[in-house]
């Protein structure tokens, strides 16, 4: 059998990559659909706006389901991206400033999809850089 190198830098920007977007979902829905689930519409909801629909009163409240299905997930995503980010960092070697600028844009809902793009950009026009730089380290010289 043959050995199938890796690429770990690959892998971990992959996994970064895909954990962004998995966060930033979660993070949408916790927004826009749990937490407002959960406080604001319903009898019993602590700022209570709205009633609930006839017959779906146990998917809003306190006791909101979507608390379960969103927020819990959300917080365990958010915690292997934050590790993600760290190796990333560290394989990249990226500033203190940058690196907690990448974690941070996961807590502001839309801001982590914008900030994936952008490392995204930032990162491969590095990569090409490097790779056009020790493509023509490696070319010999022309002669007279």
């Amino acid at each position: 059998m043959g050995e199938v190198a890796v690429d770990k830098r690959r892998v971990s920007f992959a996994l970064y990559r895909v954990l962004a977007y998995i966060t930033g979902v979660f993070l949408l829905g916790l927004t826009f659909l749990a937490m407002p689930a959960k406080y604001l519409v319903g009898e019993d909801s602590r700022f209570h706006l709205v009633g609930a629909p006839q017959g779906w009163e146990h998917w809003f409240g306190p006791e909101s389901p979507l608390m379960l299905y969103v927020a819990m997930p959300h917080g365990y995503v958010y915690m292997v991206y934050v590790l993600v980010v760290l190796w990333v960092a560290l394989d990249r070697r990226w500033g203190a400033g940058r690196t907690l600028g990448v974690v941070l844009a996961g807590t502001v809902p839309v801001l982590g999809f914008v900030v994936e793009h952008r490392v995204v950009r930032a990162e491969r026009a590095k990569d090409l850089a490097a790779a056009q730089a020790s493509g023509r380290a490696q070319e010999p010289a022309a002669t007279a």
